[in-house]
Parts: C-alpha cells; sequence; structure tokens
C-alpha cells in the first residue's frame, strides 16, 4: 500500500467515526464500541443482532428513536441512526423478520430494531421506512454484532436468592407495572431488589421504570447479546436468562424480579416456562399479569399443568372490579391490583413464599 492510499484509507476512517458520531444511536446498540467499525458494507445476509447505520426515508408508527441515555430522540427524515437488525413479535404492533439482505426496510420498535414487516396490527401505522447503508464492519472484516459486547463473565458459585417472575398473557397484559409495582414495594420493605427483562424486543422504557422502581440493578437480554429474543433458538434464549438472573444473584441482592415478555402462547416464553426448562426450575414464584379474566383463568390451568409457582394475579383485568371478581371466582389464588403490589406488607407476602414450588392446586 503507498502512501496516498493510506491517506485515502484514513480520511475514509475519520469520514466514517464523524457520521456515526452525528448518527442517532438506538438503546439496542447501549454497550456496543462504535469505536471497532472501520467500515461499511452492503454485502452479504444479516443476522439478528448486527449493527447497521440506515438513513430514515418516511416516517410512520415509530417517530421517536430511544436512546441509550433513555431520551427519546425525535426523528426527521434524511436522519442517520444506529440500530440491530432483529425479528418483531409483537401481536399489537409488528410482525417482522430479520431481512434476507442490506436492503430498504423497517424500524419495527422504537429501541432500534431493523426487520421487514410481514404484517401489522389493524391499528398500528405503517412502520417508520429506513434505508440501510452498511452493517458495520470490525477490523477483522466480519459485521460487529452485540454479541460481541456482552457482559463480562461474573464470579462463579453465585449464591441462590428468591427469584420471582412475572409472565403474562399477552403483549400489553400489564406485566411490566405489576414488575414495577413488586419492586416498589419490596424496595418498600427494606429489601434489595435486582430485575432483568428476559425476552423481549430491545427497549428502555421497562429497564428504566425498573431503575426508578428502586431496583439496585437492572439488566435485559441486551446484556447478553441479544437485538431481540424473536426467533431466536430457545436455547440460546434459556442460556441468556439464565446468564441475566446469575449476574444478579452474584450482586448484593435479596430478590431477583424477572420479567418474560409477551404472551404465554409466544414460542420463546412458553419454552422458557414449559419442561424441560431448566429455568423454569429456577423460578420461586410467578405472578401473573392478565388483560381479562378469562385469559387469567386459562393461564392458571396452563402454569398448573406445567406445576408452576403461581402465586397471585394482577395486571389490566384488575381495573375493572368485576373482571377482577370474575377471575377470582375460578382461582384458588390473589387476584391482587398492581397498586396493591407497591405496598410493602403485601408485596412481601406474595413474593418472599417464595420456593414451595408446588401445584396451583395446593398453593394457599
Amino acid at each position: 500500500m503507498n502512501i496516498e492510499q493510506e491517506t485515502d484509507g484514513a480520511a475514509e476512517g475519520r469520514a466514517l467515526v464523524e457520521r456515526l458520531d452525528r448518527a442517532k444511536r438506538a438503546f439496542v446498540t447501549r454497550r456496543a464500541n462504535l469505536g471497532r467499525a472501520v467500515a461499511l458494507s452492503a454485502a452479504g445476509a444479516p443476522q439478528s443482532g448486527d449493527l447497521v447505520l440506515a438513513s430514515v426515508v418516511e416516517l410512520g408508527h415509530h417517530t421517536k428513536l430511544e436512546t441509550p441515555e433513555g431520551r427519546r430522540a425525535q426523528l426527521h427524515v434524511g436522519d442517520d441512526i444506529v440500530v440491530a437488525y432483529g425479528a418483531r413479535y409483537a401481536p399489537d404492533q409488528f410482525e417482522a423478520v430479520v431481512p434476507a439482505n442490506v436492503s430498504a426496510c423497517d424500524l419495527v420498535a422504537s429501541g432500534g430494531i431493523a426487520a421487514h414487516t410481514l404484517a401489522r396490527h389493524a391499528n398500528a401505522r405503517k412502520p417508520t421506512a429506513i434505508a440501510p447503508i452498511g452493517r458495520l464492519i470490525g477490523a477483522n472484516g466480519a459485521p460487529l454484532n452485540l454479541e460481541q459486547f456482552v457482559l463480562p463473565a461474573g464470579p462463579p458459585n453465585a449464591p441462590v436468592r428468591n427469584v420471582i417472575a412475572v409472565a403474562g398473557t399477552s403483549m400489553n397484559a400489564g406485566k411490566t407495572t405489576v414488575a414495577v409495582n413488586l419492586i416498589r414495594g419490596l424496595t418498600r420493605a427494606g429489601v434489595r431488589v435486582g430485575a432483568c427483562k428476559v425476552t423481549g424486543t430491545g427497549s428502555g422504557g421497562d429497564f428504566w421504570a425498573m431503575l426508578d422502581a428502586g431496583a439496585t440493578r437492572v439488566l435485559d437480554f441486551t446484556d447478553v447479546g441479544f437485538s431481540t429474543t424473536a426467533g431466536v433458538d430457545v436455547g440460546l434464549v434459556e442460556s441468556g436468562a439464565h446468564r441475566l438472573v446469575s449476574e444478579l444473584e452474584a450482586s448484593d441482592v435479596d430478590v431477583v424480579v424477572v420479567e418474560i415478555a409477551d404472551g404465554l402462547l409466544q414460542k420463546e416464553t412458553a419454552a422458557l416456562l414449559s419442561p424441560p426448562s431448566s429455568f423454569a426450575a429456577r423460578i420461586d414464584a410467578i405472578v401473573l399479569a392478565a388483560a381479562d379474566s378469562m385469559g387469567a383463568r386459562a393461564a392458571a390451568d396452563w402454569m398448573n399443568v406445567r406445576k408452576l409457582p403461581l402465586r397471585a394475579v394482577s395486571g389490566l383485568l384488575t381495573a375493572s372490579p368485576l373482571a377482577a371478581r370474575e377471575a377470582q371466582s375460578g382461582l384458588n389464588i390473589e387476584v391482587l391490583s398492581s397498586k396493591a403490589l407497591a405496598e410493602a406488607a403485601c408485596a412481601t407476602r406474595v413474593c418472599l413464599q417464595a420456593g414451595a414450588r408446588q401445584p396451583l392446586s395446593v398453593v394457599s
């Protein structure tokens, strides 16, 4: 390589650094070191978690991008954004997959997911259209992927703690509200709480809400290399979930509150909570967030068959006293409002009886 070529390469490198610095960066990229990018490439087939620089072509459903700092940055046509490829499984919004190539696609989540949309809910606007400029390429010539920026290995043989899971009947059943109120109630009781979200689509909203509720440390699946867990091999999802809980258990906490995204019929959620899942065996108590009374009773039956330690039902249905009574009439566990879970006595009563792992029919 001659001096002129070296100068041209250095100039291109500086131009890339400057362009990435100006770009709006998404929440899912929060652990990534963009300084490791030396080039852009539009060649090859993207993989989930690959980092990509894209330009906003047309605004649609998502008009703002969540940043790593927790701000929602307004998007404008022509903006450069740094996001990651991934699938989306959101019955209330989009069904989307990783594109087959680096070409026009969509921003399907405000946390920064680039995907090809297959279908959308009737009430969702068309997705924001983006034009990928290229995947970020490292010095070894390979694309930069979130899996290269995971948490460092923690100490072995972490102590066993109480693991409290929040699962739901569907998207928007109130899972995060339940988890946040549980964290708040336990914290008010003097319990040190670690929290994590082990599945879902990369987003800062739940992360910051758990932190604001009083959790001493919060992690999510982006910390173990996933932009989204939709469509990811369930064995990898389970390994990531174990890693997150173990990391929190090794911290100075008394309880770990785990949110599992979407509904029980979603593939990754169902796999985590069904035999022979070793992660399910690690859970000491479950609080179910349900959108309606029928869903609550059906989900309780689903968990009972799997001998899961369901302790209480809460969520969106408790906004209606009548729906709560409908659910309670067919259950032998408490139906509690999210607000009640924020009280120290209630949160500790529900969560700190963890460990029995009895069938639902004999849980008091």
